[in-house]
């Protein structure tokens, strides 16, 4: 609609979508004029947070989790938040977190609908790992979380159906072929699971690419999904630049396209958490040149 001329439609449809803490509400707010912000902090007290912990189920997730039977725990644990209230929710997020259930802090924090704390639903533990090491590979920390929230909701014993595992779903192949570039030589799954070593060999690998791709988030964010043959393949078929948000849009691969929309919205949240200050995803997307 904007695209052909009729502004004020387009802006109604703009609107109507712009509250949206997703990558289409954060184009749309863009579009609007609007920069990308956090809304305001809800902070529950300390006894809210010592009631959810006594939640009925919590205990029996916790014991599942310890067996590593994911899928129980989470059951157990998502029943009763349906019936929480926002604080409610907050205070069962906080909990979660102080115990170190970081993925069950994000989904439970995630569930908000007028109170909010992007600080729990955009988690950024183990800080001083990921900050080293995005930054000594020239990745913004913001992006690093952004992709490990995607992948793997800080489950340090992730382990997907292909076989990549730790926080940054590395493929066992992959790793191998990261740590010998990087000189650590072959590495065991155990040490490829290690928090330190999997976040190194990430942000390296992220790093490999994302210089492969001229600095193109989008490209390079596809390419730690599906490998980094396929965005170059797609690249060769553009006529003329496109934004960034339509080259995503148009990924033939419904996950990878889901991926990039995913990652590159979280790492936006991020960033507006990290530095205090409204964002820009459009300009994060930037343009994808043939």
């Amino acid at each position: 609609l904007k695209q052909a001329g009729d502004t004020t439609t387009a802006n109604q449809e703009f609107e109507s979508i712009s509250q949206g803490f997703n990558f289409y509400g954060q184009l749309a707010a863009e579009e609007l004029g609007q920069k990308i912000a956090v809304p305001p902090k809800t902070t529950v007290t300390d006894s809210e947070i010592q009631q959810a912990g006594n939640t009925p189920g919590f205990d029996l997730a916790q014991r599942f989790y310890a067996l590593n039977l994911r899928l129980e725990g989470n059951r157990e644990w998502n029943w009763p938040l349906r019936n929480m209230s926002d604080r409610q929710l907050l205070a069962a997020a906080e909990y979660a977190r102080r115990i170190q259930l970081y993925d069950r802090a994000v989904n439970t924090a995630d569930r908000t609908k007028t109170e909010h704390d992007f600080s729990l639903r955009y988690l950024s533990p183990f800080r001083d790992i990921v900050e080293r090491d995005a930054q000594s590979n020239g990745l913004d920390v913001e992006w690093a979380y952004g992709l490990i929230r995607q992948e793997s909701r800080f489950i340090m014993n992730a382990r997907s159906e292909v076989g990549a595992s730790g926080l940054m779903q590395l493929m066992p192949a992959t790793a191998q072929l990261v740590a010998k570039k990087i000189g650590l030589g072959p590495i065991s799954r155990e040490q490829m699971n290690d928090i330190n070593t999997n976040i190194l060999l990430g942000t390296n690998y992220l790093s490999m690419i994302y210089n492969q791709f001229d600095g193109s988030a989008v490209l390079a964010t596809a390419g730690y999904n599906a490998g980094p043959g396929r965005p170059r393949n797609w690249r060769q078929t553009l006529q003329h630049p496109v934004e960034g948000a339509i080259f995503a849009e148009a990924i033939p691969f419904q996950e990878t396209r889901d991926y990039v929309k995913n990652v590159l919205s979280n790492t936006v949240y991020y960033a507006a958490l990290f530095e205090g200050r409204p964002q820009s995803l459009k300009a994060r997307l930037g343009y994808i040149a043939p």
